[in-house]
């Protein structure tokens, strides 16, 4: 299959003209995850994996990917015709350096514009100079005859009792922004920037409860480009009295060339290539990331308090999940697929409940020493009374998205496992625990839930936390946590009070185990005095860690402390919403421990 839709492709190259075809995972808005509509590189090499970029040239087809998806990409390549490059290793080329040593002067590169950020199309052209662009052409959708279409879902309003603050307020600020920097126009593709300012949510890309559109803010106008399929008469009539001028969704290019002598602010890792070249020519572009970014991470008071709500609901369907788990595990078949399963009925059970807010990662023994490994029908594993069981998942409420990880002791585990759980909590509890002056960043923090392992001579290879949305996507910039600035992932924002951002170390061992624990926190203001604001962090996520596995002979005094305390918030919040039996089993798993 893989290597005939090869041929065709190269057929449609050979026929335009061009010798190389750059496929990335990508949306026309550089959104994390995409629909079906825009998975052209699974399309074209079979590998169905969130990240990964492909080239086809006349001899060649290869795919690069990251470490995640390494054992993945392998199987599905198989006998495709095309190579994995695993980005990284040793001897491995990136994208670009390949293209420049196999793309010369004179010859062509295909992408589709619209896939590309101008960012990445800028940094090509400086890399490959005499290299003409095909990028008005989408090759592989032209080869791609049942395609699935176009995500047009529902778009509905987020009520003001959710959301905290009105769109026509939150325009305003926008608006304020765009003057500051003298910005006429500012142009707007993220999707969770544009739902968020106009307290809308929809349904176009799985966990995302986004809407495929386009904004145009001026201070006067505000120009919505978007399937008008999706919208009802309660939602245009909405719209309509916020000002919104609605347009058809693929018409923002015509309009974009109609702007002329304006000053333009958009952020060009996020605006897609073909718009930014109906801009540049005949406007001064300003690029900066875009002002809703760092408004909407700080959330309001109201979507504090909803946040709590939903927190409560996803603890209870997690603890019944645990306590269903280490209730019957060894009594009923179990597999990978099956208990990942029982966790989303868990959860549709809890009012509010709108869908998952990304794809579960369910993983039994080594399989959790892959850090973002998913189980398929074809390849998952069966869960036994032995070793650790990781499940890292979340979900969308009314009130909020949620994001956990906990890692549960199945029976028996081994010394090494014992202590890895351990070092592991003590470090989610030691960063949720923070007392810091304002101003301080991520880098500032990230020893806190690093320091136990790098003592061990251990580490973990991810962040230690990242931002989250409020019924938006669950991975959210600009706050982070991490030990080193990783200039693209835009994530090193001073910490406000009202920033949501998780608290995830772990640790991965090849062939044997993974472990992570992993809450969501708020940031707030502690006291404030001649040394300055001091600020600190506030659980939201109240599930127990698994008393299974912590041995307190790795602990100090003030670890046990920690985790006692964490545990007797998490029965005072949690117990009030469980049975009989399970509020019994609650109180043994959430006892006081000592050292």
């Amino acid at each position: 299959m893989i290597p005939e839709r090869l041929h065709a492709l190269r057929a449609k190259m050979k026929e335009y003209h061009v010798d190389a075809c750059l496929v990335p995972t990508s949306d026309f808005h550089e959104s994390e995850y995409v629909g079906p509509y825009f998975k052209c590189r699974a399309y074209i090499t079979g590998f169905t994996g969130s990240a990964g970029t492909a080239v086809i040239t006349g001899e060649d087809a290869l795919l690069w990917t990251d470490g995640r998806y390494f054992v993945q990409a392998a199987k599905q390549l198989r006998d495709t015709g095309v190579t994995l490059m695993k980005m990284g290793e040793e001897g491995v080329p990136t994208v670009e350096e390949y293209l420049q040593s196999h793309i010369k002067e004179g010859m062509t590169l295909a992408f589709d514009g619209r896939v590309v950020n101008d960012s990445l199309g800028e940094t090509l052209a400086k890399k490959l100079p005499g290299v003409a662009f095909s990028y008005d052409k989408d090759l592989v959708g032209e080869i791609w005859n049942d395609r699935p279409a176009l995500s047009c879902e529902p778009v509905w309003i987020l009520d003001e009792k959710y959301a905290g603050e009105s769109a026509s307020s939150k325009l305003q600020k926008i608006r304020g922004k765009m003057e500051a920097c003298g910005a006429s126009v500012h142009v707007l593709t993220a999707l969770d920037d544009i739902v968020w300012m106009l307290n809308i949510r929809g349904n176009d890309i799985p966990c995302n409860p986004v809407v495929l559109s386009y904004l145009i803010l001026t201070q006067k106008e505000c120009h919505l480009f978007i399937q008008e399929a999706a919208l009802n008469d309660e939602v245009r009539s909405y719209l309509d009295g916020l000002g919104v001028a609605i347009h058809p969704y693929d018409s923002v290019y015509t309009y974009a060339k109609e702007l002329h002598g304006e000053t333009i602010l958009l952020e060009k890792s996020h605006v897609n290539y073909t718009l930014c070249k109906s801009l540049e020519e005949q406007n001064t572009l300003i690029d900066g990331m875009n002002p809703a970014s760092p408004l909407k991470a700080v959330k309001n008071p109201v979507e504090m308090e909803n946040i709590r709500k939903a927190h409560i609901k996803d603890g209870v369907a997690v603890t019944k999940f645990i306590y269903w788990l280490k209730t019957n595990i060894g009594k009923i078949p179990m597999d990978e697929l099956s208990v990942s399963d029982k966790l989303y009925s868990l959860r549709q059970e809890q009012e509010g409940f709108l869908g998952l807010s990304f794809d579960t990662i369910s993983a039994y023994g080594p399989n959790a020493a892959m850090c973002h490994y998913q189980p398929t029908p074809e390849d998952h594993a069966q869960l036994k009374p032995e070793g650790l069981y990781l499940v890292d998942s979340g979900g969308q409420y009314y009130e909020g998205t949620t994001d956990i990880t906990r890692t549960v002791a199945l029976g028996p585990l081994t010394q090494e496992e014992k202590e890895h759980f351990t070092v592991t909590s003590m470090g989610t509890l030691r960063l949720g625990n923070a007392k810091f002056l304002h101003g301080c960043i991520g880098i500032n923090l990230d020893y806190l839930a690093r320091g136990a392992f790098w003592e061990r001579g251990l580490d973990f290879n991810h962040g230690t936390g990242h931002g989250v949305g409020y019924l938006l996507n669950v991975h959210e910039r600009p706050n982070g946590i991490r030990w080193r600035i990783v200039p693209e992932r835009m994530d090193n924002a001073v910490l406000e009070e009202g920033m949501l951002t998780s608290d995830e170390p772990g640790i991965y061992i090849e062939g044997s185990h993974g472990i992570r624990t992993e809450n969501l926190m708020l940031c707030r203001k502690a006291e404030k005095n001649q040394y300055g604001q001091f600020m600190r962090f506030e659980f939201v996520t109240f599930v127990p860690i698994d008393l299974d596995a912590i041995d307190t002979s790795y602990m100090t005094e003030k670890d046990v402390e920690l985790l006692n305390a964490y545990h007797k918030e998490v029965y005072e919040k949690i117990s009030p919403y469980l049975n009989e039996e399970e509020r019994d089993w609650l109180k043994e798993y959430t006892r006081a421990v000592e050292k």
